[in-house]
């Protein structure tokens, strides 16, 4: 540990040029996520845990549907960073245009289809009528916010590309305190406002993500900036080619990446609703613990990116291996806080006794799982920032469908260990992964693909 301590000591400078990056990522990827915890916080202490379940159940799918087809931005970031590096700021601009057209189809296809076949979607979870019920009605609202929330990512990958990481920080605050707002006033009634429970969260939610884009839209259309867009709907092959060829494995990494996420839900809807709230939480919890190595990644993407367009391969690799680390000290860190204060992570979201008492043991595991965790979030960020999807695509697919739904289900239902079992599978999963993914990086074949 004390040799790693004096390795980081020597590179004083870089680290600070990531976490100079990084922060405002962080704090924006912590604000977003929160955008989905507030309403998990507020629905617990408002409603109960039954509401708890229903809306993991409805985010889970709206998180499947998001993330599998905005993988586009994976490829812009890649390819706007790298014309950054370039100085080049035409090519920059059209990158940005052609990939907010692609957003915007994108979500207006899944806003359709997820609205038309919404109730035989969530049919695919064992779950009691009530949780069910509300499940819908949550999505129903939390679809109105769709599009929106294509827009953003597509807007904010533009700006991160372009080393603008404090803009979206901004916003997603902004949003996140009209969401805190809109939740107080719409779940209880306030005033002229009415009482709509867990429709009103998810209402306030989808009200927060228009706004926030109408901001990005100002942002980038109409004030003066870098990369001040036109609207343009024409599509430009010579920029969806490698778009497509950059994005699309990491597409299909998302798409199978968060169905593992759906089917191991099934398994868990094989519990008592208590198992199923606590799941929720504990996942709620997780994701925000490991939003610093998601901004990590964000500017290890970015720099990795801008370092491969200065036609900087040492660089590049650098940047990388370091970002790595800080996110495993990070995951070290975090993984102390879960073993010596569960109770407050736990009671800011229910105050269900059985629910607690089942939760302290898991967190045990998250611990755990914490240091390979945000090395993978962070590693897989480099690799992304260097164009280098196919890969990391094969990677998750081996890790998550080989390795981390058989023991899942293993440990959660064969070996009766319940919700814990999900985090006993991921252990395992990416202690395994992990060291393919270090010994990929550290060849530095990646750096081929973006600079022929």
């Amino acid at each position: 540990m004390q040799k790693l301590f004096e390795k980081l000591t020597g590179k004083k400078a870089l680290i600070l040029a990531i976490l100079a990056m990084a922060a405002p990522a962080i704090i924006e990827m912590g604000l977003n996520t929160l955008l989905g915890v507030a309403d998990m916080i507020m629905i617990g202490q408002m409603i109960g845990s039954g509401a708890i379940a229903s809306v993991g159940f409805s985010n889970q799918i709206m998180y499947f549907l998001i993330f599998t087809f905005s993988a586009f931005n994976t490829g812009a970031v890649a390819m706007i960073s790298r014309a950054y590096g370039e100085k080049d700021s035409p090519k920059m601009k059209h990158i940005a245009e052609q990939n907010v057209v692609l957003n915007l189809l994108i979500g207006l296809g899944v806003m359709g289809l997820a609205f038309v076949f919404k109730e035989d979607i969530f049919r695919i979870y064992e779950i009691e009528p009530k949780i069910f019920e509300d499940a819908i009605l949550y999505f129903n609202y939390i679809l109105i916010g769709f599009v929106p929330m294509f827009l953003s990512f597509a807007f904010a990958s533009i700006l991160r590309g372009s080393g603008d990481t404090k803009t979206p920080m901004w916003i997603t605050g902004f949003a996140n305190l009209l969401n805190i707002l809109g939740n107080y006033v719409l779940i209880t009634g306030w005033g002229i406002f009415p009482e709509m429970g867990i429709a009103g969260a998810a209402l306030s939610t989808s009200l927060s993500r228009i706004v926030a884009t109408a901001i990005y839209i100002y942002v980038l259309y109409v004030k003066n900036s870098m990369i001040k867009l036109k609207a343009k709907w024409i599509m430009d092959r010579h920029i969806l080619g490698p778009l497509f060829r950059i994005s699309l494995p990491g597409g299909i990494e998302q798409f199978f990446m968060q169905l593992s996420f759906v089917v191991v839900g099934v398994f868990i809807a094989k519990l008592e609703t208590d198992a199923e709230a606590l799941f929720r939480i504990l996942i709620q919890i997780e994701s925000l613990s490991f939003m610093p190595a998601v901004g990590v990644s964000i500017a290890a993407a970015t720099l990795v990116g801008k370092s491969l367009g200065e036609k900087d391969i040492h660089k590049a690799s650098e940047i990388g291996l370091t970002s790595s680390v800080l996110g495993i000290l990070w995951g070290i860190f975090v993984g102390i806080l879960f073993v010596t204060i569960p109770l407050p992570l736990l009671y800011a979201f229910t105050t269900d006794q059985t629910v607690i008492a089942l939760g302290i043991p898991v967190m045990v595991y998250m611990a755990i799982n914490q240091p390979g965790l945000n090395f993978m979030i962070v590693m897989g960020g480099a690799l992304r920032g260097a164009g280098d999807t196919y890969k990391l695509m094969i990677y998750t697919m081996i890790r998550l469908w080989a390795l981390f739904v058989p023991l899942s289900y293993l440990f959660i239902l064969t070996l009766n260990q319940g919700v814990a079992g999900l985090w006993q599978a991921e252990i395992l999963s990416i202690f395994a992964t992990a060291i393919i993914i270090f010994r990929r990086f550290h060849s530095k074949k990646w750096a081929l693909l973006m600079l022929n």
